[in-house]
């Protein structure tokens, strides 16, 4: 009898051991994690839901300013995506999307500093009316940066030309089968002042069209930073 434990129970007696505790206690942990991940999720798809909604309502009202743009102007495709974070698109730099409020418009444009925030409201009216002042200043510089191409082009062909009526002083003359005369002096004083005039034309048109992208990256700047 001696060396033998009375307080330990008997084989097949007393309480049960501790062993499943722990595994009961992490099913019930994730039972509550997962119906805190499905309250969470309708929530947030309730949300969502909501913001898609106000963007609808939004699209509805800018939709009549997108039908005057000229049909021959591809800058803008108004569209809502409605992915994790719902947004109306208004071409490929502008957007709205819903503050963290989910009640508030924040209108936003891309740049190369970074982000813009134009126009931000939690009424409709305020925001339509920055969507069209946006289009019609997009409309003026795609104008401008047409007209810019245009006189670069033809300052280039000008100076294309210029340069072969040049060259064509220099090649033989075919007329009465005679040998072409050299150029006078002052013929070939006459050709340099027209090709450096052409030079000097091209440079300063070259110079106008750096001067009006530096007026428009200038005036995009004022316009981020709320100057007029």
């Amino acid at each position: 009898m001696e060396g033998r434990d009375f307080a330990s129970p008997p084989s097949g007696e007393g309480p049960p051991t501790d062993a499943a505790r722990p595994s009961e206690t992490l099913k019930l942990a994730v039972r509550r994690a997962r119906l805190d991940d499905a309250e969470r999720t309708k929530v947030i798809a309730e949300l969502r839901g909501a913001e898609i909604a106000r963007l609808e309502m939004l699209r509805d009202e800018i939709l009549p300013v997108a039908a005057e743009i000229p049909a021959d102007v591809d800058l803008f495709d108004i569209g809502l995506a409605a992915t994790e974070r719902p947004r109306l698109f208004i071409d490929m730099i502008g957007f709205i999307e819903m503050g963290h409020d989910r009640r508030t418009y924040r209108f936003i444009q891309d740049t190369r500093l970074g982000r813009v925030v134009i126009a931000e409201s939690e009424r409709v009216e305020p925001i339509v009316d920055a969507v069209s002042d946006y289009i019609a200043r997009r409309l003026i510089e795609r104008e401008k940066a047409l007209a810019a191409d245009g006189t670069l082009e033809r300052a280039a062909r000008g100076y294309a030309e210029t340069q072969g009526k040049i060259a064509a002083r220099h090649e033989p003359s075919l007329a009465a089968g005679k040998p072409a005369k050299k150029p006078r002096p002052i013929g070939r004083l006459f050709a340099f002042i027209v090709d450096l005039l052409g030079s000097l034309l091209l440079c300063a048109l070259l110079a106008l069209g750096a001067f009006t992208a530096w007026k428009y990256a200038d005036t995009l700047w004022l316009a981020r930073h709320g100057w007029h």
